[in-house]
């Protein structure tokens, strides 16, 4: 383990940490982390606050040492992206086994530590994760077939589950919500930003959506997918684990949602896919953030 570490330090040193921060892919994984917390703080029972600490910084690293094995993987084709050409491989400022290796050390660490601190249950959950982002996602399904965001969003789905389950130790149908939920929104929330790069996956050979669908089908798929998810939001205050507080900002978030996705459906202009873009970040960190803000409340009333 120190030799490893070791290594680790001296890539670092070689390449600059911030090139090596980029590969961790710190803006996904601040939601990444989020919604692990957020199942981590809804989830009955309580979690020493150290162990908590640990349990979060698990999902994190772990999340990072995906992101760093993807942009490995995926060095050829973010090389034709604007929206990937500046990251550090396809700059040369990191060379692609560095970046290998530190994402597999990191992914080992990461659920040994949490099977070690937390427990056997959530670092199986994690182990999975990582597993489907890196096998199904990355190498399978995201050069292969248009579903690769629909199937693929499961990998993004699995923090809620794993902050849950670092707690209580099993998986019940509530954190299966929480996970869900996420899933449902990730093919929204990427086709939007696939319709306006759509022309950056076409030439780099990534059978998204709107390069093989078009983009009217995909706008279609997205209301459809957004009329699914709001609903679906709702579960938690219809079986029990969240109150009035979060029913209310959900449909309220909800409709906001909606009428975007309707926009982006109606209007068929760059501007409404940006507009639903943007916000359906704003929108996911917004629900998990109600739940939490549900669960305080009624443990103060």
């Amino acid at each position: 383990m120190s030799i490893s570490s070791d290594v680790v330090r001296s890539e670092i040193a070689d390449s600059g940490a911030s090139d090596y921060l980029a590969l961790l892919k710190p803006r996904v994984m601040s939601l990444v982390v989020f919604t692990g917390l957020v199942g981590l703080l809804v989830a009955p029972g309580t979690l020493h606050p150290v162990l908590a600490g640990i349990a979060v910084l698990c999902i994190a690293i772990g999340a990072g040492a995906s992101g760093a094995i993807n942009m490995w993987y995926d060095a050829d084709i973010d090389a034709l992206m604007r929206r990937t050409q500046l990251r550090p491989i396809p700059q040369g400022r990191v060379a692609k086994g560095d970046a290998l290796g530190f994402g597999v050390t990191l992914a080992v660490a990461a659920v040994a530590l949490m099977g070690l601190a937390i427990n056997v249950m959530a670092a199986g959950v994690l182990a999975a994760a990582i597993t489907f982002y890196v096998f199904i996602y990355t190498m399978w399904l995201k050069r292969r077939t248009p579903q690769n965001i629909v199937i693929g969003g499961a990998a993004g789905a699995f923090p809620p589950l794993i902050g849950w389950v670092a707690v209580t130790g099993d998986i019940s149908i509530e954190p299966l919500i929480l996970f869900a939920i996420v899933f449902v929104w990730t093919p929204p929330h990427f086709w939007a930003l696939a319709l306006y790069r759509s022309e950056e996956y076409a030439r780099a050979g990534v059978p998204m959506l709107p390069v093989v669908a078009g983009l009217e089908e995909t706008r279609r798929q997205i209301l459809l997918y957004s009329l699914a998810l709001v609903p679906l939001t709702l579960m938690p205050a219809v079986l029990g684990f969240a109150g009035f507080v979060y029913a209310l900002g959900a449909a309220a978030l909800g409709a906001l949602f909606l009428a975007g996705a309707v926009r982006v459906r109606t209007a068929r202009d760059e501007s409404s896919a940006r507009r639903l873009f943007g916000f359906s970040i704003i929108y996911l960190f917004s629900i998990f953030a109600l739940l939490v803000i549900d669960n305080l409340i009624g443990l103060i009333g």
